[in-house]
């Protein structure tokens, strides 16, 4: 599965940050690319562990497609509070596969 062929990539980037903030601080200045690619991260890794609780919860599909939406919704809303970046606007010049 693609989560775990990523995760100790995940797992190496997240030792080079805490040594970063351990060590140098500061802000890391990341690109919006940059930004956009840790959004996709953390969206697809939020998205994982909601389907492992909906299903050893017996959630009802729609009330999966709720909660799916509502956690896209609240990720934009907490991205737009906190960075004034509209998260639809990462993908608007992206070509997608």
């Amino acid at each position: 599965m693609i989560g775990e062929k990523i995760s100790r990539i995940l797992e190496e980037a997240e030792d080079v940050l805490w040594e970063y903030e351990a060590t140098i601080g500061g802000k890391p200045n990341y690109s919006i690319e940059g930004f956009r690619a840790i959004t996709k991260i953390f969206m697809s890794a939020l998205m994982d562990k909601m389907w492992e609780l909906q299903q050893s919860e017996n959630i009802e599909i729609q009330d999966r497609e709720n909660m799916a939406t509502k956690l896209g919704e609240s990720v934009r809303s907490l991205i737009k509070t906190y960075t004034d970046i509209d998260s639809h606007i990462l993908y608007k010049d992206k070509i997608t596969i």
